[in-house]
């Protein structure tokens, strides 16, 4: 049964609460005040990156809530233009400091850097060291695809604890996720009701929006829910992890009400078949030392 305190096992023993906020794209000014609804609403898990600019406001949000700190599970992650071995160690320390944190829970690397993966292996060994001395509970990655994985594999000790990707019903990653369950990791959505959709197109397309869709409204009046619901509820049901990102307090409150109601197999099914291929974040093989400054 799930709840909002559900937690999926990572391959290293470490529990990573199954539902998080997000805070890509949230201004300083907004991101302490959304940290801090979401623990009062039951979230348990804040996922941010060194490239948001809004470390420091987590740990503000962190502080303001009235939730023990080893209640808490925080994720952080390493931008594309800080790989190397001794700048991911320089880059941990500043993103250390900013969260105000003894110990991060989660440290990933943002992106696979395939034009020089030299730069990404290295990180990588700087966070098997992180996690050798206790500073991080657990490393991860971010928008790797099974090659990248495989050449972690080749040079590295440390299997990544997750993998977190573009994922709504449109994308639905089927393929990467069984490729994850048979390395022993979990799958995290980022875009998990597709808002990558709204908000990386010059001029967004209602019909790429997964939250337009006529078959997911139809699933969420007989719920008596929103696509929104249901989007989030079908990632959970399905064993992945979701980060949807907001910062208003009502929509975070709303978001996390998906722990009263079930989706039948015939409706997840349902759902698995609206996959249309669509990805609109960046594909990993083009991220680039352009990519990488253009984003910073």
């Amino acid at each position: 049964m799930l709840t909002p305190d559900t937690t999926l096992t990572l391959n290293n023993g470490i529990a990573l609460p199954a539902f998080g906020l997000g805070v890509y794209r949230s201004s300083p000014a907004d991101t302490a005040q959304a940290v801090t609804a979401a623990l009062g609403a039951g979230y348990r898990l804040i996922d941010t990156a060194s490239v948001y600019r809004n470390e420091a406001e987590v740990a503000e949000g962190l502080r303001a809530a009235d939730v023990a700190r080893e209640d808490i599970f925080v994720t952080t992650k390493l931008w594309i233009t800080e790989y190397g071995y001794d700048d991911a160690l320089a880059a941990f320390d500043a993103s250390q400091a900013r969260l105000g944190l003894d110990v991060i829970d989660m440290y990933c690397l943002h992106w696979p850097l395939p034009v020089a993966f030299d730069r990404t292996l290295a990180a990588w060994r700087a966070a098997e060291r992180l996690l050798a001395e206790g500073r991080v509970r657990a490393i991860g990655v971010c928008n790797f695809a099974p090659e990248h994985l495989d050449r972690l594999a080749e040079h590295c000790t440390v299997v990544p604890a997750i993998n977190q990707v573009e994922r709504h019903p449109y994308f639905n990653q089927q393929a990467l996720r069984r490729e994850h369950a048979e390395r022993g990791i979990v799958t995290q959505a980022w875009s998990p009701i597709g808002g990558a959709a709204r908000y990386r197109p010059a001029t967004p397309d209602p019909a790429r929006d997964p939250l337009t869709d006529t078959t997911l409204a139809t699933i969420a009046a007989a719920h008596d829910k929103t696509p929104a619901h249901i989007m989030l509820r079908w990632h959970l049901q399905r064993g992945v992890a979701v980060v949807p990102k907001s910062i208003r307090p009502e929509r975070i409150a709303d978001n996390i009400d998906v722990f009263d109601f079930a989706l039948t197999e015939t409706e997840l099914e349902t759902i698995d078949r609206l996959e249309t291929g669509q990805r609109s974040g960046a594909a990993p093989d083009e991220v680039d030392f352009e990519y990488a400054a253009r984003r910073h």
